[in-house]
């Protein structure tokens, strides 16, 4: 008999979910429109259970799951999974760590050169037909900041700090960054305190893992980084204060931001669904074919491990 499992999230690749069928019967609980009535017909059967970094599983429904072995997030991030609960009933929880490093890397920078030189501003100007209804030789858009050169701080040299660190460099840009302790095998300089490398940086990218953080972007960060500098998480929503965020913007104490993660996903705070200074992205790095076909193997070689 197949090992059931309870899947919190979809999957998107349409070969990792014949893998799943194949090897275990799989129950569709994110589909359900009456949930609890779902997890009292299916609860007592479910032995592993795969779920997302952003969805996670509470204790609630674990508790209803009385059979339960394994959490496989298909994400990095455990930190909607309660680990205490897990821990203390022997409850194995895997992530899918290292395949989303390349791809989240990626977006940052592609962030940073969008927030930088205008390029989503640009692109509603050309489509909308204004360029060549301009009076002017140019088009009447800003100048933009050049990416080169740029002074990047990064907050968390982990693994998606270390490849934005790769990318920006061959950008020549001098890297600095702050983390719990300095890093001896890199040649980066590190800061100790967020607000002083905040002050000596164009660009300040997020890319600490935080499980624990919250809010440590916030105004005196954000007055620190300065009118001519840019904020950009791919990180956690969590970690910037969204208010003070859309403050900074609006009294133009920072120049704009490139922002992949929200507080309350999918609410983005309104006040930056205008501003051509933001570039929005839903919650979108690790969305390749590639990335999330490596993702769901290492989610059925977790539930593999554990079940079968």
């Amino acid at each position: 008999m197949k090992p059931h499992i309870l899947q919190l999230s979809p999957i998107l690749i349409p070969e990792i979910r014949e893998q799943l069928a194949t090897l275990f019967t799989v129950h569709p609980y994110y589909q359900q429109a009456d949930k609890a009535a779902y997890l009292r017909e299916v609860g007592g059967q479910i032995r592993g259970v795969i779920t997302g970094g952003h969805t996670g599983i509470t204790r609630q429904v674990m508790e209803q799951l009385p059979h339960l072995e394994v959490v496989a997030v298909n994400g990095v991030g455990t930190d909607a999974v309660d680990l205490a609960y897990a821990r203390d009933h022997g409850i194995t929880v895997s992530a899918t760590v290292g395949a989303l490093t390349e791809d989240v890397a990626d977006l940052a920078m592609g962030l940073l050169i969008a927030a930088c030189r205008g390029l989503c501003t640009s692109d509603r100007y050309v489509r909308s037909g204004q360029w060549p209804a301009s009076a002017t030789p140019l088009a009447p858009l800003p100048l933009a900041r050049q990416v080169s050169g740029l002074r990047v701080g990064i907050v968390g040299l982990g693994r998606v700090g270390r490849a934005v660190a790769t990318r920006a460099t061959a950008f020549g840009c001098p890297i600095s960054y702050t983390d719990l302790q300095p890093m001896g095998d890199v040649p980066y300089t590190f800061v100790a305190d967020l607000v002083e490398l905040a002050r000596h940086s164009d660009a300040l990218i997020v890319a600490a893992a935080a499980d624990k953080a919250e809010g440590i972007i916030d105004a005196r960060v954000l007055q620190a980084l300065g009118s001519g500098g840019y904020l950009i998480n791919v990180a956690r929503g969590k970690l910037v204060n969204e208010p003070d965020l859309v403050a900074a913007l609006e009294a133009g104490h920072i120049a704009g931001a490139g922002l992949d993660v929200f507080v309350d996903e999918p609410n983005v705070p309104p006040a930056l669904f205008a501003r051509d200074d933001v570039v929005l992205q839903p919650h979108r790095a690790s969305a390749t074919v590639q990335t999330r076909t490596r993702m769901g193997e290492m989610v059925i070689a977790s539930l593999r491990q554990a079940l079968i």
